[in-house]
This record gives structure tokens, C-alpha cells and sequence, in this order.
């Protein structure tokens, strides 16, 4: 893993890896930086999920790569509105701290949601728009609620408590290929998510979506027709987070909407489907010059 920083910003305590400007051709002043967002579950960091993708996107655009409010290296606290809000402030606040102003964002899940709302709450900072099985945007018309996913992710903390057992059987949902979820990755994420901070932020942010005070603002699918942005949405053909069936409102509400999906791929197309991703996604953040 390469070393990230901590940003200490006008709102909270950020760790994040940043590939600066020194990036090839892509340092060419037409082109905005490139801000990857993970998902979500427990242990869940930027690294765990766009690690091997970073270099790719860092040869070509500046690269940011936050942990999210909650996550990894970043500071755990209680969530007093609507998790997506809370990190898109979160990530305008490290925007401001860098002095940059609008990016293109790639989000997966938990972090498609936290891409939409920062459109959504700051329209004039965010480029074009990259959703794979996004949070929030995910309205499923068929597939039944809960989904096996979200069932085994509320499954974790529940008692008697955290174990490897649980984690691997959550991460196992996230995938077509279960060869991806070894034990090591296992080891990794539960170091990680047994902490007794990181269980209670997750805590926190599941209530965010729960509480009625602040459960609407996770609703984003409500609101998305107000996105101006491009957008291009991701999806497994074999999601059983996010099924593909709740890629069918998203599509018909944002407007500048093109929708992508891999067969015989889960939760995790930038893993599952690393080449074919990453040229996708370049493909169309790459077209016009901004």
C-alpha cells in the first residue's frame, strides 16, 4: 500500500492519497483531478477498493483518493445528518484545504452516494459523474429489500458481535469471483473494522439512514433529476448489494444518464472487471477535455 497524508481540514481529520501533479500528460491544465470514493462495509477504505486502480488514473488525471468520514484512517464520530451529507462536506472541506475546485468523482456504492449528494449540494464543483451500484440512487424495483448484502453488512455488529466468519460472508456478496476474498483480505478489514470506533461509526451511519430526521437526504433518487451532470452508471450484472434492477430509475431520472454492465460481475467492477473498467472509465472522463 502506498503512504497516504492526513489533511486536517476547516471540518474534520482526513487520511487520503493524492498522486499531485506530477502525473505524465495528464498534468495538462484542461483536465480536472479525479476524486475516487469507495464503498462502504465494514473495514472498507480507499485502498481497499481503488488501491490497483489508483495508478492507472494517476498516469493520466490527478488522482485524490479520501477515505471516507468514518473509514480508514479518517476520523470516526457521530453523524448528525444524513451520512451522504455529512461526506460531501467532508470532501468539499479537503477540496477547499487543496485549493481545488471542480473534480470529476467515481464512486462506488456508499461512495456513488456521497459523489451524488456533493453534485447535488455543490453543482458547480462537480464534473462528469461515474456511479457503480450507487447508494442511495439504488432503487430497487423487483429485487426484494433487504438484499442478501445489506443483510449479511447488518449482520456484522449484530450480537453476539463482530467475527472473521461474518466479514467473510458479507464480502463474499460483493463479488462474481469469489477467488477475490482471501483470507487475507479478511484479516485486513477485520483489523480494521472490530475497532471499537469503527463499529460505532458504522452504527451511526446506518441510524443516518433510519432516523426520519435525517433518512431523506439518503433518498437521492428523489432528487437526481436536478443532476446537469454526465453521468455513467456502473453495474454487475450479478449485484447482490445493489441488483441491476435498481439501475432503472436512476436512468430514466438523470437526464445526461448512459448506463454500462459487465456480466459476470458483483459489487466490485473496478476488481472484477479491472482492464475493461478502467478503460471504460477513462474512455469517458477523457472525452472533450474537461
Amino acid at each position: 500500500m502506498s503512504e497516504g497524508q492526513f489533511a486536517d481540514t476547516a471540518m474534520m481529520r482526513l487520511y487520503y492519497h493524492d498522486s499531485g501533479h506530477d502525473c505524465g500528460r495528464a498534468a495538462a491544465s484542461d483536465r480536472l483531478p479525479v476524486v475516487l470514493l469507495h464503498g462502504g462495509g465494514p473495514g472498507a477504505s480507499a485502498w481497499s477498493n481503488f488501491g490497483k486502480n489508483f495508478p492507472v488514473f494517476a498516469a493520466r488525471f490527478r488522482t485524490l483518493m479520501p477515505d471516507q468520514p468514518g473509514f480508514g484512517e479518517s476520523a470516526a464520530e457521530p453523524f448528525s445528518d444524513n451520512y451522504f451529507s455529512h461526506a460531501a462536506r467532508a470532501l468539499a472541506s479537503l477540496l477547499d484545504h487543496l485549493s481545488l475546485g471542480r473534480v470529476h468523482l467515481v464512486g462506488n456504492s456508499l461512495g456513488g452516494g456521497t459523489a451524488v449528494r456533493f453534485a447535488l449540494d455543490y453543482p458547480d464543483r462537480a464534473g462528469k459523474l461515474v456511479l457503480m451500484g450507487p447508494g442511495g440512487l439504488s432503487l430497487n424495483v423487483l429485487a426484494a429489500d433487504p438484499t442478501e448484502g445489506v443483510r449479511r453488512l447488518a449482520e456484522f455488529a449484530a450480537p453476539p458481535g463482530p467475527s472473521k466468519e461474518k466479514l467473510a460472508a458479507f464480502l463474499r456478496t460483493l463479488v462474481f469471483r469469489q477467488d477475490l476474498i482471501t483470507d487475507e483480505l479478511v484479516d485486513e478489514r477485520y483489523a480494521v473494522a472490530s475497532r471499537p470506533d469503527r463499529i460505532a461509526a458504522m452504527a451511526s451511519l446506518g441510524m443516518s439512514f433510519y432516523d426520519p430526521a435525517t433518512a431523506q437526504d439518503g433518498m437521492l433518487w428523489r432528487d437526481v433529476h436536478r443532476l446537469r451532470n454526465q453521468v455513467l452508471l456502473i453495474w454487475g450484472r450479478e449485484d447482490r448489494v445493489n441488483p441491476l434492477d435498481g439501475a432503472l430509475v436512476a436512468l430514466k431520472q438523470i437526464r445526461k444518464a448512459q448506463l454500462h454492465v459487465f456480466g459476470g460481475c458483483g459489487h466490485w467492477a473496478q476488481l472484477e472487471k479491472f482492464d475493461e473498467f478502467n478503460a471504460l472509465v477513462l474512455a469517458f472522463l477523457e472525452e472533450g477535455t474537461r
